[in-house]
Formats: C-alpha cells, sequence, structure tokens
C-alpha cells in the first residue's frame, strides 16, 4: 500500500469537519423522567392487569379504581346523563325510575379534564349580540375536575380516574334532594358504599353505583337507621346536528319542554315550547313520492326490542301493541315507521345490551308492582327522543285482570272466572302495550277524548266496531262498562282512535318547504283550525280537577247516564260474584279482592259525576278563534249530578251490603265502610274550592247558574228525606247525617285548606259561611219538627242528639 502526503492531508480535512460538525450538534434529549403524580407513559397507568372496555370512552378497570380515556375530539361535545334509582329500598320509588336529567360538556383545562353541567333553560342563537350576555348569566358549573393520567396510545385523548366521582357523595348523581329531605339524610357511609360497575357502549356510558346514606327517618330500615339503593348513571352523546324542533301547541296534547329565548325579536324574555318526537325523515330519493302522497319509510325506523326475560306467550302480544302505532304513522306519510323484533340471544349476539342507547326495548320486570310504564329519553336542545324502555312489570296483568272482570264480566262471559285464557290476556297486554308506546311516542294522556262519544253509542255494536270505544288510547278510558247483556257484539276496548292519527300525523309529518321551525307554524295551526270544534280531535290535559269532560276511567259524554249503565252492570256481577271467583280448594281472598273492586268501580263513578258540581270546560283556544276557553257545566247537569248522588248513594245502596259475601270476608267493618264511601264523596261535594266555582259562576252567569243555595238545599233535602216523612232512619243514613252536620260546622268555623292548584278561598269573607248558617238553622227546624212524628226509637234518639249538636254549633254558649 503506498501512503502520499495528499491522502494525509485529506485525512486531517475530514477529521476536523467531523470534528467541527460534533461541536455544531446538540447532544442528544435526555428524557427527564415523569414527575410524581404528573402526566405518566399510558402503559404505566394502563397495566397490563387492567380490564377494559371500548365504547364511546375506554374504560379501564385497575384494582378498584376506574379510569376513562377520552378522546380529544369528544372533548366539548354535548352529553345527556340521566339518573335513575337501578335497585330502591322498601318505600322509596320503584326500581327504573327517573330522577335527574342534565346535559354535560367534557373540557380539557390545562393538564386537568373538567365535566361542566350546561343549561339549556335560557338560549340565544350564537350569531346575536345578546347571546354574550346569556353565556354571562349561564356561566357552566363544574361537576368535577380530574388531572390527567395519561395520553391515550394514539395521543388523542387523555386518560383521567374517575373513581371519586362514582365513590363520592355527589348529589346530582345520587338520591335525589326531596328523599334526603324526606328522610332526614344525614351523609353517605363510605364503607357500605361502593361501585358496581362501569360499562361503555359506541353511543353512551353507563354508571353503576351502590350508595348507603345515614337517615333519621329511614323507610326501610328503622333498626341502623339507612337506606341503601343502587344507582344508574347514563352518559349519552348527543347528535352533532340537533334536529329541528317542532313548536308546541297546547290545543295538540304532547310531551314538551321549554327554553327561555332572549333572542327573539320582542320586547321581553319568551319561553319558547317544542315537542318530544322522534327524529323521522323522508330520504332524499323518496322525497318526491312523499310530495305526491305516497307512503314512505323513513330513514331511520323506530324499533323497539322485546325483553329476552319476557314469556313467550306473551311476546307477540306486546309486539302487536308496538306495531298498531303504523297506521297512525302511515297518517303521517309513513309506512313500516315503527316495528317491534326479539332482542337476540347471547348467542346471536353477545353485545347486545339493552343498556346501550342505540336499542329501545320492551323490559319485563319481575316486581309485584301492578304497572307499567313508558318513559323516555330525549335531547334538551331539540326534543329528539334517543331512547325509550318501556318498564312492564309482570304484575300489571293481575291490574289489567281486575280492570277486566269489574268492568266487563256483567255482559262478557269471557270474564266471568279468576283466570281468563291466555287469548284474553294476550288481547289485554296488546291494550296496554299500545298505550304504553304512545308515551313513548311523546303523546300525553288525553282525558278529553272519551267524553266525545255519546254514552249510547257505546251499546252499538256498528259504532263501536269502527270507533271503538274512545277516539284515543291513551285517554284512561279503560273497558266499556257501558255496555248492557242485550249489547251484542259491542266492542269492549279502545284501539288506536283518530285522535291519535291526527296527534302522530300533526307532530311527525314533514313539511319539506319549512327551512326553520317558525315556518312550520301557518302549516301546523292550519291542520288544528281543521278540526275546530270537532269533538274528536279535543285535547283535554291530566291533572285538571275542575274538567268535568276530561276525567280518568271515564266513557261518554254523560256520567250521569254512564253512570247508572255501570251500576246496572255492578248489580249483576254482585249476583255471581261468589260463582265467578269461585276456585276449588282456595280461601276467599280471590272474592275478598273482586268485591273490592266493585267498592272501588262504584266509587269512581260517584266520583266522575261529582266533577259535574262546580266543574268547568276547559277546551283551549288561541285568541283568533270564537268562543270560551272556559265554560261552566250547565245548570240542569249540576242539579241532576246532586239528584244522581242522592239516589245512588247517600239512598244507601244496599245492594253492595250482601251478607253471603260480608259474611265471609270478615267480622267486622262493613257500616264503617259504607259510612267512609259516602261521607267522602259529601265532603268533596261539599268542598271550599269547588264552593267558590259554584259562587263565581252565579256571580259570572245569574239565573243561568246552579247557585250554592241550591246546592245546598238540594243536598239536605236528599240526606235528611226521612224528615218531611218521620220515617225510621237506619243506621248507614244516621251516620250520613252526622256527618253533614259535621261538615257544615266545618264551613261556618273553620278556615279553607289552602291548595298549590287553585286560589285559595278566604271563609270569613266569601257567602259559604252564610250559607252554611243557613243550613244549620233549615235544619234545627227541620229536626225540630220532625221529633214529635217520629216513632223509631233510635231515630228518636238519633234527632235528638242531632238537635243538640246543631244548637251548640249555632250558640256554643
Amino acid at each position: 500500500m503506498i501512503f502520499s502526503l495528499n491522502d494525509a492531508n485529506a485525512q486531517r480535512r475530514n477529521k476536523k469537519k467531523q470534528e467541527e460538525q460534533k461541536a455544531s450538534t446538540p447532544p442528544p434529549e435526555q428524557k427527564a423522567p415523569p414527575k410524581k403524580g404528573g402526566i405518566q407513559p399510558f402503559e404505566k397507568v394502563i397495566t397490563k392487569d387492567a380490564e377494559s372496555d371500548e365504547g364511546l370512552f375506554n374504560v379501564h378497570k385497575l384494582d378498584d379504581k376506574y379510569y376513562f380515556e377520552i378522546p380529544d375530539a369528544l372533548l366539548g361535545r354535548d352529553m345527556l346523563m340521566v339518573t335513575r334509582i337501578a335497585k330502591t329500598a322498601s318505600g322509596i320509588g320503584f326500581g327504573g325510575g327517573k330522577t335527574n336529567t342534565q346535559m354535560l360538556r367534557w373540557e380539557k383545562v390545562q393538564d386537568r379534564i373538567q365535566v361542566r353541567i350546561i343549561s339549556t333553560t335560557i338560549t340565544a342563537a350564537d350569531s346575536l349580540p345578546i347571546a354574550e350576555a346569556v353565556l354571562n348569566s349561564n356561566f357552566a358549573p363544574i361537576l368535577a375536575s380530574f388531572p390527567i393520567k395519561a395520553h391515550a396510545k394514539d395521543s388523542a385523548g387523555s386518560v383521567i380516574d374517575v373513581t371519586s366521582l362514582l365513590t363520592g357523595d355527589n348529589k346530582t348523581m345520587g338520591l335525589p334532594n326531596f328523599y334526603r329531605t324526606q328522610y332526614r339524610v344525614t351523609r353517605l357511609d363510605n364503607d357500605r358504599s361502593y361501585i358496581t360497575r362501569v360499562s361503555s357502549y359506541p353511543e353512551n356510558i353507563e354508571l353503576r353505583h351502590v350508595k348507603t346514606y345515614l337517615a333519621g327517618n329511614s323507610p326501610s330500615a328503622d333498626d341502623d337507621g339507612s337506606i341503601t339503593v343502587e344507582m344508574s348513571n347514563s352518559m349519552i352523546l348527543l347528535p352533532k346536528e340537533p334536529m329541528k324542533r317542532r313548536l308546541y301547541d297546547r290545543r295538540v296534547g304532547w310531551f314538551a319542554r321549554g327554553t327561555t329565548d332572549y333572542g327573539l325579536d320582542v320586547q321581553q324574555s319568551k319561553t319558547i315550547r317544542y315537542l318530544d318526537r322522534w327524529r323521522l325523515e323522508v330520504k332524499e330519493e323518496d322525497i318526491e313520492k312523499f310530495k305526491r302522497g305516497e307512503l314512505v319509510e323513513p330513514k331511520k325506523q323506530i324499533v323497539y326490542y322485546i325483553d329476552r326475560a319476557t314469556p313467550k306467550k306473551w311476546v307477540k302480544y306486546i309486539k302487536q301493541g308496538v306495531e298498531d302505532w303504523q297506521v297512525a304513522f302511515e297518517a303521517a306519510g309513513f309506512k313500516n315507521a315503527i316495528i317491534a323484533k326479539e332482542a337476540p340471544s347471547p348467542e346471536e349476539d353477545p353485545d347486545w345490551s339493552p343498556e346501550d342507547v342505540r336499542y329501545s326495548t320492551v323490559r319485563y320486570l319481575a316486581s309485584p308492582i301492578p304497572n307499567a310504564n313508558g318513559p323516555h329519553v330525549s335531547d334538551p336542545r331539540s326534543g329528539e327522543i334517543l331512547e325509550s324502555d318501556i318498564n312492564w312489570y309482570h304484575n300489571v296483568m293481575t291490574l289489567l285482570r281486575r280492570w277486566f272482570f269489574v268492568q266487563t264480566a256483567a255482559i262478557n262471559p269471557m270474564a266471568q272466572s279468576p283466570e281468563f285464557d291466555d287469548e284474553v290476556m294476550g288481547r289485554l297486554i296488546r291494550f296496554v302495550s299500545s298505550h304504553e308506546v304512545g308515551h313513548t311516542l311523546g303523546l300525553p294522556h288525553n282525558f278529553a277524548s272519551s267524553y266525545a262519544y255519546p254514552v249510547d253509542s257505546l251499546r252499538s255494536a256498528s259504532f263501536t266496531s269502527k270507533m271503538g270505544t274512545a277516539p284515543s288510547i291513551m285517554d284512561y278510558a279503560r273497558f266499556n262498562y257501558i255496555a248492557q247483556p242485550e249489547d251484542k257484539g259491542v266492542a269492549l276496548m279502545p284501539n288506536i282512535g283518530i285522535y291519535d292519527k291526527y296527534a302522530i300525523a300533526w307532530g311527525y309529518r314533514p313539511i319539506l318547504d319549512a327551512k326553520t321551525p317558525e315556518d312550520e307554524l301557518p302549516t301546523l295551526r292550519r291542520w288544528i283550525e281543521e278540526k275546530n270544534g270537532d269533538p274528536l280531535y279535543r285535547y283535554g290535559r291530566q291533572g285538571n280537577p275542575n274538567d268535568y269532560t276530561a276525567q280518568s276511567e271515564d266513557l261518554g259524554d254523560d256520567a250521569m247516564r254512564a253512570s247508572n249503565y255501570g251500576i246496572e252492570n255492578l248489580k249483576r256481577i254482585m249476583k255471581n260474584l261468589r260463582d265467578w271467583t269461585y276456585v276449588e280448594g282456595s280461601d276467599y281472598s280471590e272474592l275478598e279482592e273482586m268485591y273490592g273492586e266493585v267498592r272501588s268501580q262504584f266509587n269512581r263513578y260517584m266520583g266522575h259525576v261529582g266533577r259535574y258540581v262546580g266543574g268547568v270546560k276547559e277546551d283551549y283556544k288561541t285568541a283568533d278563534q270564537d268562543g270560551m276557553v272556559y265554560t261552566h257545566a250547565p245548570k240542569a247537569k249540576q242539579k241532576e249530578a246532586v239528584e244522581f248522588l242522592n239516589n245512588q248513594l247517600f239512598n244507601t245502596p244496599k245492594w253492595m251490603l250482601d251478607n253471603e259475601i260480608l259474611g265471609r270476608l270478615q267480622d267486622y267493618g262493613a257500616v264503617e265502610s259504607m259510612r267512609s264511601l259516602q261521607v267522602n264523596t259529601l265532603y268533596s261535594l261539599l268542598e271550599w274550592r269547588k264552593l267558590g266555582r259554584v259562587i263565581e259562576n252565579a256571580a259570572l252567569n245569574g239565573s243561568d247558574a246552579y247557585t250554592i243555595t241550591e246546592l245546598f238545599s238540594d243536598v239536605r233535602n236528599g240526606i235528611w228525606s226521612e224528615l218531611r216523612r218521620g220515617s225510621a232512619i237506619d243506621t248507614y243514613r244516621r251516620n250520613l247525617q252526622r256527618a253533614h252536620i259535621e261538615r257544615l260546622e266545618t264551613l261556618l268555623t273553620e278556615e279553607a285548606q289552602s291548595s298549590r292548584f287553585a286560589p285559595s278561598i278566604d271563609a270569613s269573607q266569601s257567602d259559604i259561611r252564610a250559607v252554611a248558617r243557613g243550613e244549620l238553622k233549615a235544619l234545627q227546624s227541620a229536626i225540630r219538627a220532625a221529633i214529635p212524628r217520629t216513632s223509631d226509637s233510635m231515630s228518636k234518639l238519633h234527632l235528638e242528639d242531632a238537635l243538640v249538636r246543631v244548637n251548640n254549633i249555632l250558640d256554643p254558649k
């Protein structure tokens, strides 16, 4: 090898160049070890021992700690948290009952993740100047804040430890305040509280935790003074683009929500209400078909899954109840809009769960509660219903059997037994399923519906086969108690009715040319006005105790006529009650239960009739419609109602006092039960606010009104009818007459009870005391005159005592 000077020079140059490059290159970065308690590597926080559940947030469980891995893409997204009592202690509501609903947002602030409670009660469009003021007045409170423990593996998310959110006494996620106050809850017992599980699904997170509270007034554990419940919190991702709202009109029954909108071009803040409804939209390719009036399938169907726990023989009837609503959606322009499916088996779909917000479920619950209910979860920003779980309690069949027996057994051989055939019970289950599904679609009860049908039309086979027993299945018009034995072929229960089709069409039919909710209003109002004045389309809200046309459990447009028919059927049932409740080898529990149902049904009839006295009809209208919203019950009908009560109740209904039945059920109590039945109705008839409405009616309408003096006189003449004849007064009537005196004393000497449902009556300044005093004086004279001509010794003693009572009230000295 030959080595030259030039080579040596080249080597020196290269070496110098390398040294210069080395000097200019910074040393490799030395990563400082993570700060203790700071952000750690993912693998150090979520180790290989963690149990992980992928979903909306990935959830990791490590020992007794729970971690959320929240993607950055979900920060700032609106979520809804629905809180329920999943399992409850005795006396505290029922399992599945909703206690709280809040909108949430997860946000990143420096090295922490916090969750805020977002209010939707006041709003303004972001583009308006006032939006800043609304934001400043509605600063979202922080529900919880967590240090970031690690970044996600892909660096596009944050890992936080949320254990404290579930183990602490977070009042928004635990026992609600009204229970805490009622049961005097002092604090959470951490030793008896724990996390049950946290499950993640594609669109929601389900949190379950058991809470034990120390309580001074526990309804279920007096010995140790504690309450234990299992709470459920569902965190649901809301749609990125809210559904277009449909504005509410009180003339159509609908579940609705509201927000105070400060961005409207009006001179005051105004509450805007909008419907709760499913997002039913026309597919792009079907728009022209829809415009031509053809039925189209929606982009996304409403699908209900029947719980795996449902007994197989009832599944088809529950499914039928769901799909009965298809005919209503056809009125809205959609076919196959709502369907029912059986929930897949674990083998068919191991990941399927009724807790997954993507699935609405009819859940069959092994519970003694004789009920079913249809709650739903909706987006507070738009009213869009996101999912619904109908709770079907096993013992609802007990309720159905009682109702069907007491309301139809007089004319219906299929109901004349303690146990119904599966086909009969299945049809009843279908009826309740339809009713509860109606609630999940957005419809509340329509208690005015049944008033639309003439009473005698409900005895017609041709009418009821076409129209059912009420225009809406959302009324509490159970079964046809009006039909008589000779009314062959008459229908016994309602179906999806003409009002239901109208309401679904009004709430769901797309108005394609409308760009905003306000653009829809002319069309929506026109749809209502086209039905104006037709009783079939009238809505009567639940909860107005004064509206005699919107009552629970009634049928027909005349409670007196309908109740007379119903009582005739109850008498027929009483004559056969022992035979129709007979079970070989059993005790008399079935007889006792159904006898109680007869009494309850009779009492309902008394309530229906009593509502006419001082009653009003509420018929919502807008300012551009003719007619009154509130009209008083006609004078003749109020007077007829009192006459009915005198004849059917105050004249003791001894047909209910069957010794062959009572002698098998009780050793004592028949007289007291009848006294209670009569007296409760009497007190309701002479109730403060009812009397105030009678007085107001006379003040406003003069001679067209049924006056308070006429009412008191008619009641007195009915209850004390023996005085004119000097005839014997039996035990039941003596009790009732004493109660009448005591009620008059109350009206004369005591103050009216307050109520949040109606204005208070100032007893000292109203006519009530003057009329009560006049009635007592009239009684004083009538009793004094009747004593000499009364020969029955017990009746004479009673009248002498009654006279003393009246004297002492009028002259306490």
